[in-house]
């Protein structure tokens, strides 16, 4: 038998030499040949003797692992908070630099079978009990020419600083007075009415199935007109409770809507009555519900979990 070995040793050299020789191009191109490492057959060994040197191996690869992962988590622990947050500022803004390099809006997410939709409760700010569905107006600001539309509006009044980052403890602005428009339900619904079964995910870590009725953002946007090359989109509760940024790229996205109903029926309370934002493209705390304005911005607006540390961008 251990001469039978010999030989398929032997054999197997044989092929390794003979393939090297025979490299083509496709294998010339694998990551082995790209980094330049060393593929070779070693000396036979012994059962043993292999035992030994994996355990050798593995022993050495857990104590460099594990003799960085403490110096890393010391050092994370010595630093101060303001370096920290220096460098979690950073690599968000590489995460959002390098999501929007890889950002195709021809880029569907998959859809589902209507029968899988059902539905989670989750995220209540802004969602006062003493709202008022039946005087519900949507405000739409810092369009490109508004009056041209019946819905113009003088005088409308919001915080004037909604849109600057702030610390959690500085007290809200006075009310300035803009010009707008301000739409009803009636006006979101005269847009192209579209449906979709898709996967709400939460930067929790859960995800539902959803099948969502409304109008696309970017059939909104063509209507009403905000001014050419704006960068961002600010979206805020009624009660300025929950405030969104967002970028023009991904609001743009075909999956991208204004919904009015959730599983085939108008939208309740608790899911954001009467009109909601959905999407495939970020995690659920960027879909603001029950949106009271909506205002075209080249500020990078407001965030309510960018300012508690989370991601601005928060892209799928």
């Amino acid at each position: 038998m251990s001469e039978d070995k010999e030989v398929l040793v032997e054999k197997v050299r044989e092929i390794e030499k003979a393939n090297h020789k025979e490299e083509n191009v496709e294998a010339k191109n694998n990551t082995a040949s790209i980094l330049n490492e060393k593929r070779e057959l070693s000396e036979p060994l012994s059962d043993e003797e292999a035992k030994r040197q994996m355990s050798n191996r593995s022993r050495r690869t857990f104590l460099i692992g594990g003799a960085t992962a403490l110096v890393g988590i010391f050092g994370w622990r010595w630093m101060s908070d303001e370096r920290k947050n220096a460098i979690l500022e950073r690599t968000f803004r590489f995460n959002e630099n390098l999501s929007q390099l890889t950002f195709d809006k021809n880029d569907l997410a998959p859809e589902f079978p209507r029968e899988l939709a059902s539905e989670r409760v989750n995220g209540l700010i802004g969602l006062g009990e003493d709202f008022d569905v039946e005087a519900w107006r949507l405000q739409v600001v810092g369009l490109a020419n508004p009056q041209k539309f019946p819905q113009f509006a003088e005088g409308m009044t919001f915080q004037g600083d909604d849109n600057a980052p702030r610390s959690l403890d500085t007290p809200p602005a006075p009310d300035v007075s803009v010009s707008g428009l301000l739409l009803t339900l009636d006006d979101i619904k005269s847009l192209p009415r579209i449906e979709m079964t898709t996967e709400l995910k939460c930067i929790e870590g859960w995800s539902v199935i959803c099948n969502w009725t409304g109008a696309r953002f970017s059939d909104f946007a063509a209507k009403f007109s905000p001014p050419e090359f704006v960068r961002y989109v600010s979206l805020i509760t009624p009660d300025r409770g929950y405030y969104v940024g967002w970028d023009m790229p991904s609001i743009l996205h075909p999956q991208t809507i204004l919904a009015y109903e959730m599983n085939g029926a108008p939208l309740k309370t608790e899911h954001g009555a009467p009109l909601r934002l959905v999407t495939t493209t970020k995690y659920g705390i960027k879909q603001i519900k029950r949106i009271g304005r909506i205002e075209f911005t080249n500020e990078r607006p407001a965030d309510y979990w960018a300012e508690r540390g989370y991601d601005w961008y928060s892209g799928l």
